[in-house]
């Protein structure tokens, strides 16, 4: 498998895409007058709690307050056992009321967890974590941790005692995080002097700052994505700006020598996402249906509760029989959906209808196909069996907006509905809004202004109707086309 990692610099956008055997599968965006703040470590004051959701809401300096829950609220804790591999040991809440914790007007240190999505605020928690290369640092928890995708025993159990040594039975914990895999005693080292460093000026900045500001913020996205994307077997990162290129290279030569010849300065004519089709691949990423080779394809619905993936056979007939042409189908259908999921940003709950089979052994290889495409994922996705009603429920963590969402808006003709009234609703609902004028308001006639496709409608097809309600109502109507005016919209004016 081939991996390349493209970044793309404008002045005002910057977009970094994962390219695996030439298809794209991940694609990031920072615009420069909308950064995500995930990550970042604010001074924030509480402005309302809320004992009947255990929550309060905090003022970050955000547009909207932020929303800490009491189950993200670090208070002491035993010291953990010599078991903690999988991160930090939890804070102890249990039964702990919100009022105990928080009261409003304090001042309170917190991260971003989740950036502010849809009408939602930016998630909190007190338990504060800062990354680098290959650790990250707990400042509130002794805990060692390491990656469950190191599965090496040997190499977890020597990551682990490296990481315990040089941290020197300090009162901060890490969590070693996959990249380290192989890495040397060196390297651990340096992120971990890194990460002191870091940490000191938080806590610097954290006494000296007004409340509302942010004290750290996290790396922009070109460096994030070589920070956290760039591994071994990734061929190179190509960066079409030189300026970009340059502090891309200092700053890999800073933390990841071993890597940092991989990042390379493109220069061609041709702008490099149109080199390699992440152009038209963005373009199919937002549209509903999504083909497979087979001949079937997927319908993916985003909503604000969860997004459903329907699987239809379309034109593939398979070559034996309908099982076996439903059973390849759905297999296919798997590695897209994972793919999809990761391309797009699909995250919360997601409900997949695979074509019914009646093999339980072909829905256990179709679930398996599933996890093992969704193994790549970087974000957190656990999948249930099938359901009763032969549904395939699975959780994907969400943090930013989807791609769709970043990238496009409501339909301002059809509200975001997603359908529009027929130029025929319309003419009906106009033919009332008149009868129910006239009855209300004394007038010699009426103008009628709608929409061109709605104004030809009623003059060809509902001429006859129009004269029928002249006479009724014994009233001059006339009706005028206005292009500004959308499918839904009209105006009944009484002259």
């Amino acid at each position: 498998m081939t991996e390349e990692i493209l970044v793309n610099v404008t002045p005002r956008e910057t977009r970094v895409a994962v390219v695996e055997n030439g298809m794209l599968q991940e694609l990031h965006i920072e615009r420069g007058w909308r950064r995500g703040v995930v990550g970042n470590i604010y001074k924030g004051k509480v402005q309302r709690v809320m004992p009947g959701m255990q929550a309060a809401f905090v003022e970050i300096g955000l547009d909207r307050a932020a929303f800490l829950h009491a189950n993200d609220i670090v208070r002491p804790a035993p010291l953990p056992s010599a078991e903690g591999d999988e991160g930090p040991m939890p804070p102890t809440q249990q039964a702990r009321p919100i009022f105990d914790l928080l009261r409003e007007g304090q001042d309170v240190v917190v991260q971003v967890v989740k950036d502010p999505i849809g009408s939602k605020g930016a998630r909190l928690t007190t338990q504060l974590s800062i990354p680098s290369r290959y650790l990250v640092l707990l400042p509130q928890s002794r805990v060692i941790g390491v990656s469950s995708r190191i599965e090496d025993e040997t190499e977890r159990a020597r990551l682990k005692s490296l990481v315990a040594e040089f941290a020197g039975g300090g009162e901060q914990g890490y969590i070693v995080r996959t990249n380290a895999e192989g890495q040397p005693a060196e390297a651990l080292a340096e992120d971990i002097a890194y990460l002191s460093r870091v940490w000191a000026l938080v806590e610097n900045h954290t006494a000296s700052t007004r409340v509302g500001a942010c004290i750290y913020e996290d790396l922009n996205l070109p460096m994030r994505a070589v920070r956290d994307l760039i591994r071994r077997d990734v061929e190179k990162v190509k960066v079409d700006s030189r300026e970009t290129f340059d502090r891309l290279r200092v700053f890999a030569a800073q933390y990841m020598p071993g890597l940092a010849e991989k990042i390379e300065h493109y220069s061609g004519a041709r702008p490099i996402f149109d080199l390699y089709g992440v152009e038209d691949e963005i373009q199919h990423a937002l549209e509903k249906e999504v083909p497979l080779k087979s001949g079937g394809y997927l319908v993916i619905d985003q909503t604000e509760a969860m997004t459903t993936v329907d699987v239809n056979t379309g034109s593939f007939l398979g070559q034996r029989n309908l099982e076996e042409t439903v059973y390849r189908t759905n297999l296919e259908a798997a590695q897209a959906v994972a793919r999809q999921l990761r391309l797009r940003n699909l995250g919360g709950i997601i409900i997949i209808d695979f074509i019914d089979m009646v093999d339980a052994e072909h829905r256990r290889q179709v679930l398996r196909t599933l996890e093992k495409s969704l193994a790549k994922d970087h974000a957190k996705t656990t999948v249930y069996d099938f359901s009763p009603l032969g549904l395939v429920e699975m959780t994907r963590k969400r943090t930013v907006e989807s791609l769709e969402r970043q990238l496009c808006e409501p339909c301002h003709e059809c509200g975001g509905r997603g359908t529009l009234k027929t130029s025929e609703t319309v003419t009906y609902e106009i033919f009332r809004e008149i009868t129910r004028a006239v009855r209300q308001f004394e007038a010699a006639r009426l103008l009628v202004i709608a929409s061109p496709k709605v104004v030809a409608r009623i003059t060809d097809e509902e001429s006859a109707a129009v004269a029928e309600l002249e006479e009724f109502l014994g009233k001059s109507i006339r009706f005028q086309s206005d292009e500004q005016y959308l499918q839904e919209q009209f105006d009944v004016v009484l002259l």
